[in-house]
């Protein structure tokens, strides 16, 4: 592990190399200067690799731009993402969601709209409709192109465990909880999830239970005051995620696993079952500098991936919480039609073209590219990723993914009290009430 880490922090170095000074200029040297943020996560196969691909391509073919780029990963990643908002002088191009965690970035106005560039470049048919629906994104306007559309809950299943323990995939809750003492007596946990950082809970499993107890298109019924988070429906929602800690079918050591840690416990049979989103299927593929994988492809063919189990009182059921994906901004305060704004739209334009989708496709990057010309069949791809490919034959319904509708003043008290669910401090309903009165707030405010 310590080499693996060390070998990390190099490729984190090499990759950042490619920063230089001037970020933010007009020019320097001659050539026009970007300032970036990006996100990275270098422990996923293959990253470094792609990364370094990705922006010496970009700067091979635009010889007039230079990048002063900047590559963080999880929280240290938002909290500088806070700080520029605070400052309100933002990067030229930067990583962003379209709502959740980014919602300050669209709220305070402070990204480009990029629909002129789009039908200047005749860019609307090559994506999917929802990548262009401006509704899907925190500004009311298209302030970002998203790479993928996500599914924010994916339940992966490890058969080789359950075969071990002479089990098969539930298909009901009934039947998960009852597995619990048998793969106990065999030293395995049921359910694993990285549950230390808060939003893993609410973003990749309570989105989508809340759909499930709420029915589709609930938070518009919220939004709009034809109901509220203290309704049985929603704290029914609540009470299952402490039911699920108090059955044991999620340990409340989970509460201690960091996000990075995840996968290479799921990847070692440390459970039967395992949940994030479907983009962590790349955490698992073969590193091609490598040649190694922490799920080696024949294994992988032991992996199932699909949605929850179906839950006993649940309006719907074969559900998942979806949204659209992570992509790239413009700063708005780059001036128009400036060689900035030119460099930064060519950018936006590779990062979120065809050559450089396939390639985040073939490396377990994206699921389901919003591209609609990437062609998959010159796309190699390992067991895990075609069975991400087909997790939309699994569930029926997309429900809404929390943190990318409500505002972070209303999600945050519910990430909170999802944790005080799981360590029996609270009940469903004084969860729902504590959202509710910070809902109030917020709604008052705005």
């Amino acid at each position: 592990m310590k080499k693996k880490m060390i070998a990390i922090s190099i490729l984190l170095v090499l990759v950042s190399a490619l920063s230089f000074a001037g970020g933010g200029n007009e020019s320097a040297g001659g050539k026009t200067t970007l300032k970036v943020l990006n996100y990275t996560d270098l422990t996923v196969a293959n990253a470094a690799a792609f990364e370094k691909w990705m922006w010496e391509t970009f700067l091979q073919n635009n010889p007039d731009v230079s990048i002063d780029k900047e590559d963080l990963f999880n929280e240290p990643f938002h909290d500088k993402t806070n700080a520029y908002i605070a400052s309100g002088n933002i990067p030229d191009v930067m990583y962003v969601w379209p709502s959740g965690r980014s919602t300050g970035l669209h709220q305070n106005k402070l990204l480009k709209d990029l629909t002129p560039f789009i039908r200047k470049d005749n860019l609307q048919g090559k994506y999917v409709a929802v990548a262009l629906d401006p509704t899907q994104q925190a500004s009311g306007y298209q302030a970002m192109l998203p790479q993928s559309i996500t599914a924010s809950h994916t339940f992966y299943v490890n058969t080789e465990v359950l075969d071990a323990c002479g089990l098969k995939p539930a298909k009901t809750y009934a039947e998960l909880k009852a597995q619990v003492p048998v793969l106990k007596a065999k030293g395995y946990e049921t359910v694993i999830m990285p549950n230390k950082d808060t939003w893993v809970m609410q973003s990749c499993l309570f989105s989508a239970i809340a759909g499930r107890f709420c029915g589709a298109g609930w938070e518009n019924k919220i939004l709009s005051g034809q109901a509220k988070f203290t309704d049985p429906d929603f704290v029914a929602a609540l009470s299952f995620i402490r039911q699920l800690y108090a059955d044991n079918v999620i340990s409340r050591n989970a509460l201690g696993i960091d996000y990075g840690e995840g996968p290479g416990l799921f990847a070692t049979n440390k459970s039967a079952y395992y949940i994030d989103g479907d983009w962590r299927v790349g955490s698992w593929l073969t590193d091609a500098s490598t040649g190694e994988a922490l799920i080696s492809p024949e294994k992988q063919k032991k992996i199932l991936v699909t949605v929850f189990p179906d839950i006993e009182g649940a309006k719907i059921n074969k559900t998942t919480s979806v949204i659209p994906g992570v992509g790239y901004a413009m700063s708005a305060a780059i001036p128009a039609g400036s060689p900035r704004e030119d460099a930064a739209w060519r950018l936006i334009k590779w990062l979120l073209g065809p050559e450089v989708l396939s390639r985040r496709l073939e490396t377990g990057g994206i699921a389901t590219p919003t591209r609609n010309d990437v062609d998959f069949s010159k796309i190699k791809m390992e067991p895990m990723q075609v069975a991400v490919g087909n997790l939309g034959k699994e569930y029926s319904v997309g429900t809404c993914v929390i943190d990318g509708v409500f505002h972070s003043d209303v999600y945050t008290p519910i990430n909170d009290g999802l944790v005080e669910l799981g360590l029996g401090q609270k009940t469903g309903a004084q969860v729902a009430a504590t959202v509710q009165a910070a809902y109030n707030t917020w709604k008052a405010k705005n």
